[in-house]
């Protein structure tokens, strides 16, 4: 069986295995605008703010996404720096650390970091990775420990993926 968009699998040819590391997420940039986007992603997920949707997308639409991305600006500024993201160019730095190691160990795995909320985001790095050929991917979260707004999340995020590329 194959998928509409895929060609048919071959027994014996090798499998193209790929490393995603998934990190919770920033925004694009340390702006009000960049900070409305990402807030507005991350608190409307349901594994984040569990309470009943009509009444969350009151508060969140009516006063949090009104008020609270000016102020988080100031302080992602604070903390930005040349690179971008503090968190996304580390992120980015062990995805890189962890494709030079494995290929030391003659692996050949290609490894790519996503953030759960902003850029890059899960799903166009899955989609980037099958336009690679990768035909397997681990998807390692990294956070310290499972949470329902982290780990469960990310779960979400790659099954909800793979339900729309079969």
């Amino acid at each position: 069986m194959s998928f509409a968009t895929e060609p048919a699998y071959r027994h014996g040819s090798a499998a193209r295995t790929a490393v995603l590391l998934v990190n919770l997420g920033t925004p694009d940039a340390p702006t009000a605008s960049a900070l409305r986007r990402y807030l507005a992603q991350f608190l409307w997920d349901p594994r984040v703010v569990e309470i009943p949707r009509p009444l969350w997308w009151l508060i969140l639409h009516g006063v949090i996404l009104r008020t609270r991305p000016a102020k988080s600006a100031a302080k992602y500024a604070a903390i930005w720096t040349k690179q971008g993201s503090p968190l996304l160019v580390w992120t980015q730095r062990q995805a890189e650390l962890l494709q030079a190691r494995l290929q030391s160990q003659g692996h050949h795995v290609t490894v790519r970091c996503a953030m759960r909320y902003g850029n890059p985001s899960v799903d166009a790095t899955l989609d980037a990775l099958k336009a690679e050929g990768a035909t397997r991917v681990m998807v390692l979260p990294l956070y310290p420990q499972y949470a329902a707004a982290t780990t469960a999340s990310t779960i979400d995020a790659v099954s909800a993926w793979a339900r729309r590329t079969r």
